[in-house]
């Protein structure tokens, strides 16, 4: 039995476990479960105006022919809006703040294709929303992060099938996020250079982790892969900030994203997942160490005592071979 390898990441110092003795075959992690689609008929999205939902604020397309619309959830998480800015109020020994900033959706026309089976096209018009509603939302002056992310499958949190992002605006930096800057931080102040540059650099050297690349961007599964068939997409040029690609570089994410979802979606017979869109937060630009990147997480695995009892998490594919595997499907 080949035995396990411990992996550290650069930024979060975080530990992973590549279980060698207990791999299996990429074809062992397709989906076992047919994917299916709510009706159509019943489907808020395709009946916009009679399930209540409000006006879009963007949308592609003609009134009749459109391919992209941009609306306020109807049930936010957030409260829509600020009158003033949340103020961190004291209750206990906890601390607690008003939950207010924004909650939007983003739905694309078709009912059944999701953005694995859509052309490039369409993706370059749904990252181009995303980099649109966030230069707008940003200069909303208690805005302090934006997240964008995209659910897929009932086990990924979707609660419709209708092909769906969302974008949330809020007051506070995640922790998450907070984790990745004080990581690439500290990475730059030792080393004088960005972690993800560093990565970057590693993986088109090494070659076997990379499953695809173009002139702007390269997908290729994390050295330190958290959970089995993880990718990233990272612009070759180093950025802290999403919203601030060009339309080449937004046609391209457009392209490494189509490929990367089309690799999952034909390699692990569709399989549910999550993509989110790591950047640097809106109202400190001090943040010239960071490196914006998209990440997509499929749900291949489910966390057991040891990953909830110690953080460690446990891949039972390693990312050479996994990239190996999605790499026939590109």
């Amino acid at each position: 039995m080949r035995p396990s390898e411990l992996r550290q990441d650069l930024i979060s110092l975080d530990w992973v476990v590549i279980a060698m003795g207990r791999a299996k075959r990429p074809h062992a992690f397709a989906s076992s479960f047919p994917f299916v689609h709510d009706a159509k008929e019943t489907c808020p999205f395709d009946n916009l105006e009679k399930f209540g939902n409000e006006k879009p604020v963007l949308q592609y397309g003609g009134k009749a022919d459109w391919t992209l619309k941009v609306f306020p959830n109807k049930y936010p998480a957030f409260m829509s809006g600020f009158a003033d800015c949340p103020v961190m109020l004291p209750k206990g020994p906890y601390n607690t703040m008003e939950g207010r900033g924004f909650h939007e959706v983003f739905v694309l026309r078709d009912h059944y294709k999701q953005p694995a089976e859509l052309p490039v096209a369409r993706l370059h018009e749904l990252v181009h929303a995303y980099a649109e509603r966030f230069r707008m939302l940003k200069e909303e002056g208690c805005v302090n992060y934006i997240s964008i992310f995209h659910n897929h499958g009932r086990s990924a949190g979707a609660s419709l099938t209708h092909p769906h992002s969302q974008l949330i605006a809020i007051p506070v930096i995640p922790p998450d996020i907070s984790r990745s800057l004080e990581g690439s931080d500290r990475f730059f102040a030792g080393e004088r250079k960005c972690a993800h540059c560093t990565m970057i650099e590693y993986e088109r050297k090494e070659k076997s982790r990379i499953i695809f690349e173009n002139s702007s961007m390269v997908v290729f599964a994390p050295f330190v892969s958290r959970s089995a068939f993880e990718m990233r997409i990272f612009p070759k040029e180093h950025s802290p900030h999403f919203e601030t690609m060009s339309d080449r570089e937004e046609r391209s994410l457009a392209e490494a994203l189509k490929t990367a979802l089309h690799a999952l979606n034909k390699g692990l017979k569709n399989p549910a997942y999550n993509y989110f869109i790591h950047t640097a937060p809106t109202r400190d630009h001090s943040h010239g160490y960071y490196h914006w990147h998209l990440e997509i997480v499929p749900k291949t695995q489910v966390w057991a005592g040891f990953e909830i009892g110690t953080g460690i998490e446990i891949s039972t594919i390693g990312p050479e071979s996994a990239a190996k595997f999605l790499r026939s499907f590109v």
